[in-house]
């Protein structure tokens, strides 16, 4: 049974995956929809006024019903647990996504904090929560990345992000709230509407953005011996892709609960991408390898391949898009005539 109708709560709603999710709901024909983010100048933080643009730049083309900032959100529902209605789903997708974050407490309070109380209120009220867990979780992935394995104890994430994310999933398990929500790990997701997320961008993004300026791209040599330089491999997953995943969970995959991976079920090096995007802008690749900075060496993942197989056995039949395809679409549809989804 669908939970997607009725009302809808989206968290972290003017971001990247969270603005993908409002826009395929507005292709459901969903409407009722509440969003929460970060945009006011004083809540910024680490934002840029050009980073904030471009969140609302996302809004633009979206039909909800109501926008939230989200310290507000969580003001209103501590005090009053039906303060914007009754809601079928949440999908929390807000949070602090930089890897090199290292204020502990800050990601003590918004990503662990927050999605707790998110939790709490949404199984005291009925209503089917769906979070963002990460990929970044399986640390070097010595330990495995498969989302089967009930020992979360066993990973050990390489920064302080991907602890945040472990640390809420150890706690769900702890509470038993997993069989009853659905935290989701994902994996290197690209596409249209991260214009705002500065170092945080996929490779797509910055690859244009260097294609345009100098007609070549940089990479990071590689500092493992079993690793040539460029031959990095990362499960690159398309937002698309991602968002229909996601939405599954509140659709025929409603009766599943627990941490899904979500990505494309392959490994492609950082050389097989950036070809790609060369290609999508019928140029003759260009690469320069440069040393990776000493702050990353130490936390940086050579290989990543979501396990798919406890997505495809929810019920998750469709196609996921090649990798060439994907970047051709984000390229040619969106990133060359500077379009956000919905435009």
């Amino acid at each position: 049974m669908s939970t997607l109708g009725g009302r809808i709560l989206v968290t972290g709603g003017a971001g990247f995956i969270g603005s993908a999710i409002v826009w395929a709901l507005n292709r459901r024909g969903l409407r009722d929809i509440v969003i929460a983010d970060f945009l006011a100048p004083e809540m910024k933080r680490t934002s840029t006024d050009a980073d904030l643009g471009e969140k609302r730049r996302n809004l633009r083309p979206l039909q909800f019903a109501e926008y939230v900032e989200a310290d507000e959100l969580r003001r209103r529902l501590a005090r009053y647990p039906l303060a914007f209605g009754k809601f079928s789903t949440v999908f929390h997708l807000g949070a602090c996504s930089s890897t090199t974050e290292s204020d502990a407490a800050y990601l003590d309070d918004n990503n662990l904090a927050y999605t707790r109380e998110l939790a709490t209120w949404c199984l005291a009220q009925g209503t089917r929560f769906i979070y963002a867990s990460s990929a970044a979780t399986y640390g070097d992935g010595t330990q495995g990345m498969d989302d089967r394995d009930a020992n979360l104890a066993r990973l050990h994430p390489l920064n302080l992000y991907g602890s945040s994310k472990q640390n809420f999933d150890l706690l769900a398990q702890r509470e038993g709230w997993l069989p009853r929500i659905v935290g989701l790990k994902y994996f290197n997701v690209f596409g249209p509407n991260e214009d705002h997320k500065g170092d945080m961008r996929s490779l797509v993004n910055k690859a244009y953005q260097q294609i345009v300026a100098t007609g070549r791209v940089q990479l990071f040599r590689s500092h493992r011996p079993d690793f040539k330089d460029g031959e990095q491999q990362r499960d690159f997953l398309y937002v698309k892709d991602a968002v229909e995943m996601t939405l599954h969970f509140a659709e025929k995959g409603a009766a599943a609960g627990g941490l899904y991976n979500l990505g494309s079920g392959e490994a492609n090096t950082w050389l097989t991408l950036t070809r790609a995007i060369f290609a999508a802008l019928g140029r003759e690749p260009s690469i320069e390898f440069i040393a990776m900075p000493e702050i990353l060496r130490g936390k940086y993942q050579y290989f990543t391949r979501a396990e798919i197989g406890k997505l495809r056995a929810s019920g998750y039949d469709r196609k996921i898009t090649p990798l060439p395809e994907a970047v051709r679409d984000y390229v040619q549809g969106y990133l060359v005539p500077g379009k956000k989804l919905g435009d």
